[in-house]
């Protein structure tokens, strides 16, 4: 026993374990040095709390030991070698000291002062000539914390168990196959703890996913650990890079993201329900109603493959030109709750995202709302719950949810719950929701790989692309639950919003694969009740959404928004702004550009300026972490 406790592999696990308890240690200082920012925890919440913990630490681990993982299980006897040993105790040491210890423990006082943990941004610190000052000065007010530092760092070398000398059990062809077998394992178990999990469904996390086990920013921070969040923003470029085409004092002249509310809404629809879709891939191309030429009566094909969701939009209020300001489901989400668009990088990658903000659901929640997100993929998958809960939702309800009441039988075997089903289960969670609430639901299965159910494979119509037959499925979904429960009182007194999160990957207009096309989307309000009706002229994007909804909901307080209210905010361009490489903005009268580079003059267009001047204030609050009213 005493010869098999004392082969590598276990070895290895020991000292994995041991980071572990580094790490929550470094956290237990965090928090009792952060404690008056962070809050009191409360007992019911630990677990919950101790669930992220693991998560960011185990991704923490990977990223700084994962070399030291492989060449520890390395299948040769060169590991076996005292100079091997001593460099893999070196690499422990060394490594783990710096990332693991010295960094974490240092995130307790730049938290204290930055109220966002250390990240790539911080790399870029020596840029500033007194900062050897500053750390000096850091160093003398925390002397205790140097000298936990050093406790700390003892204890990592402690408790590596270096005088434990690892024995080979196995000999011949069974030490290398078995060792082949054992180093394949530990690397796939690297990559999934980098990942934060192994599914397809999963999006690699990112520090948004703290949010994920508690709503409260400061909490999410103290669950987060470095070297996670300093690798994990890497991407992000560290420090905020951005051309100031305006002063400060004339900048919200040209644009402002700061709204005041309407004295005299245009149109009343206080305390109703609202229900947000966001639709996979739902190109407006896909639509008859907003596409006639592309399906000729005559033709002999489907008149489109929206006919239901065509017929809301004659009812409803339809936007025609509705457009994307974005190509990624992960845009879309902070553009339709938060009027926050993304421009280099998604903004929910980026570790400003969890900045103090008031988003949609949370003035609404605010407002007496209860709040859901519905998805029908694993909770936690493609980083949409995360956001979710990060602007304010208190509910996420996932294919774990459907299963617990209705099986398993209704995966799709990719994304999730087929959206049918989901729907269906959508509609009974919201006729036992309080009301008013506040509800979104992200669909899946218009998606890559273009699979529909089974028995729908033959009825439903091939198209002229791939995406077609799940796009008619889609459409099929939302007519049987408008017809299940249209009758229902909730159903009556809710608003719903229909949008499409992008423009599909299959395209068939020659128009869509070209800009503006590629960010023509489907889009409109519909109220089953009639009492709102018309259509939207003019370009309409989806950072207009949530102003437009403050302004229908009776909203009395200022807030933050990128997108106007189209009806109460004349004032304000109309227009859909992105980037591709260079920003964009579709407007009425056609498309602006800049590729935003130092030496650009500055134009004398007036809405050229407006942009400019919008893409400055993006990245001046991105640079603040706030996205609040002025």
């Amino acid at each position: 026993m005493q010869r098999i406790l004392r082969t590598q592999p276990l070895l290895l696990l020991r000292r994995i374990a041991w980071l572990y308890v580094l790490l929550m240690l470094c956290r237990v200082v965090f928090y009792c040095y952060n404690a008056a920012l962070i809050g009191p925890l409360a007992w019911n919440e630990l677990g919950t709390l101790l669930r992220g913990a693991l998560l960011f630490d185990t991704a923490s681990i990977c990223y700084a030991d994962g070399a030291f993982v492989l060449l520890s299980l390395l299948p040769l006897h060169l590991r076996e070698k005292q100079w091997y040993r001593n460099l893999l105790f070196g690499y422990y040491v060394a490594v783990n000291a710096l990332l693991v210890v010295v960094v974490n423990l240092s995130d307790a006082v730049y938290f204290h002062y930055t109220q966002k943990r250390f990240t790539a941004d911080e790399i870029f610190f020596a840029d500033n000539d007194n900062s050897l000052l500053l750390v000096g000065k850091f160093l003398v007010e925390n002397w205790w914390l140097a000298l936990l530092d050093a406790g700390f760092v003892w204890l990592l070398a402690k408790g590596y168990g270096r005088r434990i000398r690892p024995e080979t059990v196995l000999h011949g062809w069974r030490y290398y196959a078995v060792s082949v077998v054992i180093f394949g394992i530990g690397a796939a178990l690297c990559i999934a703890g980098m990942r934060g999990g192994i599914t397809r469904q999963t999006r690699p996390i990112t520090l948004s996913n703290a949010t994920l086990y508690t709503p409260e920013s400061n909490k999410a921070n103290l669950l987060l650990s470095n070297p996670f969040c300093i690798l994990r923003t890497m991407s992000s470029g560290g420090k905020i890079h951005y051309v100031k085409y305006f002063a400060d004092d004339e900048l919200p002249q040209y644009f402002t993201p700061t709204h005041q509310p309407a004295e005299h809404p245009a149109v009343d629809l206080s305390g109703r329900n609202v229900m947000i879709f966001i639709m996979e891939s739902m190109s407006a191309e896909h639509s008859a109603l907003l596409h006639p030429e592309l399906y000729p009566a005559k033709g002999g094909g489907p008149a489109g493959f929206t006919q239901f969701l065509d017929s809301l939009m004659r009812t409803g209020v339809v936007c025609r030109k509705m457009y994307a300001n974005g190509t990624r489901s992960i845009q879309a989400m902070p553009s339709v709750l938060g009027s926050i668009p993304s421009f280099r990088t998604p903004f929910v990658l980026m570790p400003q995202s969890l900045g103090e903000s008031r988003q949609l659901p949370a003035i609404l929640r605010d407002m007496g709302y209860t709040t859901a997100f519905f998805c029908g993929s694993e909770r936690g998958s493609m980083g949409f719950g995360a956001y979710a809960r990060s602007a304010g939702i208190d509910r996420l309800v996932s294919r774990e949810d459907y299963e617990a009441r209705h099986g398993t039988d209704d995966f799709d075997g990719f994304w999730g719950i087929w959206d049918e089903k989901f729907l269906q289960f959508t509609g009974e969670e919201l006729a036992e929701m309080p009301e008013p609430f506040f509800a979104t639901l992200f669909t899946l299965t218009s998606h890559h790989p273009f699979v529909v159910p089974e028995e729908y494979a033959d009825s439903l119509p091939d198209g002229y692309t791939p995406i077609h037959k799940g796009v008619a499925y889609d459409d099929m979904a939302f007519r049987r639950f408008f017809e299940r429960f249209g009758n229902e009182p909730w159903f009556r007194r809710t608003l719903f919003v229909f949008v499409a999160d992008h423009v599909s990957s299959e395209k068939y207009a020659p128009a869509t694969k070209t800009y503006p096309g590629n960010r023509h989307i489907i889009g409109f309000f519909h109220t089953p009740d009639g009492a709102w009706q018309g259509e939207i002229e003019g370009v309409v994007q989806q950072l207009d959404i949530m102003p437009t909804l403050l302004g229908l909901l009776g909203n009395k307080e200022p807030y933050f928004a990128f997108g106007r209210d189209l009806l109460n905010e004349p004032d304000r361009p109309a227009w859909s702004v992105s980037h591709d490489g260079m920003f964009r903005a579709v407007t009425n009268d056609g498309a602006i550009q800049f590729d935003d580079t130092p030496n650009d003059t500055l134009p004398a267009d007036t809405l050229e300026r407006s942009l400019r001047a919008l893409v400055q204030q993006y990245y001046l609050h991105i640079e603040q972490k706030r996205y609040l009213p002025e």
